[in-house]
C-alpha cells in the first residue's frame, strides 16, 4: 500500500489548489466566529451534567454530581474473607498471615468470617483462589506467599505464575484476589517485608482486601 507522501507527490499540484479565484476568496476578519457550547448527561453511578463554553478567558469546565466511589476501611463488618497462604517458606508467610489476622481483627473484622487455606507453594495459590471466589462466599480473597530467588530460573517462572495466577482469578472469579506474595532475592530481604524493619506486607495486603470488599459490596454489586 502506498504511504500518503507517496500519493500526495503523485497528484498535480492544482489538486490542493482552491478553485475560487483569489478577487473572491473572503478575508480572514471577514469571517466571524460563534462559540459553541455543548451540554451531555449521563446515568448510571448518578447523574452528572457538564458543560463547556468559550470564554475571553479560555475553556472552562463545569461539573455537577460527579460521584467518587471507595471501599471504606471503617466498614467490614460483615464482610467475609478467605486467606490462602503458600506453606513454601513458611518462616516468612506465617508471619504474613499474622501480620494480615492481627489487621483484620483491628478493623473490626470477626475471626468467624476468616477462612485460612493452607497450599504446598506459591504456584498453587491462584487456582485455589479461584476455587474460592467462585463459591461466592467472600467479598475478597487474600493470596499470601513467598517466592525467594536461588541459583536457577525457577524463581522467574514461579514468581511470573504466581502474579498470573492471582490475576486470573479475580477475572474469573470476580471476587477481588489481592496479591500477597513477596518476590525477594533472599531470605533476609523476605523477613524484611514479613514485620521487619520494611513493614509486614501482609498486615498492608489485609488492609487492600478489607478496601476492595468494601467496594464491591457497597457500590459495585450487581
Amino acid at each position: 500500500m502506498a504511504s500518503f507522501a507517496a500519493a500526495h507527490h503523485l497528484l498535480p499540484a492544482s489538486t490542493f489548489r482552491s478553485s475560487l479565484p483569489l478577487s473572491n476568496r473572503p478575508s480572514i476578519s471577514s469571517l466571524s466566529y460563534k462559540p459553541l457550547s455543548f451540554s451531555s448527561s449521563t446515568a448510571g453511578f448518578g447523574q452528572a451534567g457538564v458543560a463547556i463554553e468559550s470564554k475571553d478567558r479560555g475553556l472552562f469546565v463545569q461539573t455537577a454530581a460527579v460521584r467518587h466511589l471507595m471501599g471504606s476501611l471503617t466498614r467490614a463488618e460483615g464482610l467475609r474473607f478467605a486467606v490462602v497462604v503458600a506453606r513454601f517458606n513458611e518462616v516468612v508467610t506465617r508471619l504474613l498471615l499474622e501480620g494480615a489476622l492481627e489487621t483484620f481483627k483491628r478493623y473490626s473484622v470477626k475471626e468467624e468470617d476468616i477462612d485460612v487455606v493452607w497450599v504446598p507453594g506459591s504456584f498453587e495459590v491462584g487456582v485455589v483462589a479461584e476455587r474460592l471466589g467462585k463459591s461466592k462466599k467472600y467479598q475478597a480473597i487474600l493470596c499470601i506467599g513467598a517466592v525467594i530467588r536461588g541459583d536457577t530460573s525457577h524463581y522467574d517462572a514461579v514468581a511470573n505464575s504466581a502474579a498470573s495466577g492471582v490475576l486470573s482469578a479475580s477475572l474469573n472469579s470476580g471476587v477481588p484476589c489481592i496479591f500477597g506474595v513477596l518476590t525477594c532475592e533472599d531470605m533476609d530481604q523476605a523477613l524484611n517485608r514479613a514485620g521487619g524493619k520494611s513493614g509486614n506486607k501482609g498486615a498492608e495486603a489485609a488492609l487492600t482486601a478489607i478496601e476492595m470488599a468494601s467496594l464491591f459490596e457497597h457500590h459495585l454489586t450487581q
